[in-house]
């Protein structure tokens, strides 16, 4: 069952209108209209808190919604998926070199125009999404934080809170001048990398993220055939959903499973996207013999 309607029902059954709603997920109602009218994508569970929110406001059961945004989401990404992942936009990749630091920016410039949305693009487009949602990940509930970004960017409240959902629900295909302009760029101070090793240093603005650089490094592991190793749960659940895998090869699923991550824990999503990769041959070049 369609989210928009289950939420459009309960507001029709209860009286109330799609402002009150906003209040009580603390968002704008521009926001919420979107949401019911398909113009954007629900939010993934796993990276809001509206559902809850929402769910207590209108009376249903816990879990209800944002199992069925999971559901929703995973149909219409999978959709999505078959086409190749486009460059960023130029507003975008401006904003992130005019934050490299200046005696590193005109050497990433050329090999970002060289190749783009090549493998430095998108490693360094994403290691700066990571550090910033893991950052507004754990302060979104924080109002005074929220407040002070919100301040600091020339928004609202409820305005700055739909910036921070929507921006912890984009990804490195998808963010936006709008991301980063309203968000990515307010908190990012800095950022160098080492060109040999790919090892990246990260400097947030102190005023809203006090504390050290953020340093991190490429890590490439193999796996050893005589030490197996469990399959992620993603994978898993990949594995067991014919819609996402149904058509798997024996050698791509093989691949998947050597897959290996730090910290964090892949959805089947993403084995489904991944798996999109490594069929489409843009992203590999022909052996000259």
């Amino acid at each position: 069952m369609d989210v928009c309607l289950v939420i459009k029902a309960r507001l029709e059954e209860l009286g109330f209108e799609q402002k009150d709603l906003a209040a009580a997920a603390e968002v704008t109602e521009s926001y919420v209209s979107q949401l019911l009218t398909r113009k954007k994508l629900p939010p993934a569970p796993n990276r809001t808190d509206i559902y809850e929110k929402m769910g207590g406001f209108l009376k249903l059961s816990s879990g209800k919604l944002a199992k069925l945004a999971e559901a929703q989401r995973k149909e219409e990404l999978k959709r999505g998926f078959e086409d190749p992942p486009a460059p960023l936009f130029e507003e975008v990749r401006e904003l992130i070199l005019r934050r490299c630091t200046p005696e590193r920016q005109q050497q990433v410039r050329v090999i970002f125009e060289k190749q783009p949305f090549g493998e430095l693009e998108r490693l360094v487009t994403q290691k700066l999404l990571d550090v910033v949602k893991r950052v507004a990940r754990g302060e979104l509930e924080n109002e005074e934080w929220v407040h002070d970004v919100a301040r600091l960017t020339g928004q609202t409240y409820e305005q700055m809170r739909v910036i921070i959902l929507e921006f912890l629900d984009t990804d490195v295909f998808h963010v936006s001048g709008e991301n980063c302009i309203s968000f990515l760029k307010p908190l990012i101070e800095s950022w160098d990398i080492d060109l040999s090793t790919l090892g990246m240093e990260i400097v947030l603005n102190h005023r809203l993220v006090p504390g050290h650089p953020k340093k991190f490094e490429f890590v490439e592991v193999e796996r050893e055939p005589h030490h197996p190793l469990e399959d992620e749960p993603g994978l898993a659940e990949f594995l067991q959903d014919d819609s996402l895998s149904g058509n798997a090869t024996r050698e791509e699923i093989e691949f998947l499973r050597r897959l290996r991550f730090k910290g964090k824990r892949p959805t089947p999503l993403y084995y489904y996207r991944e798996l999109q990769n490594l069929r489409d041959p843009v992203h590999f070049r022909a052996v000259e013999r």
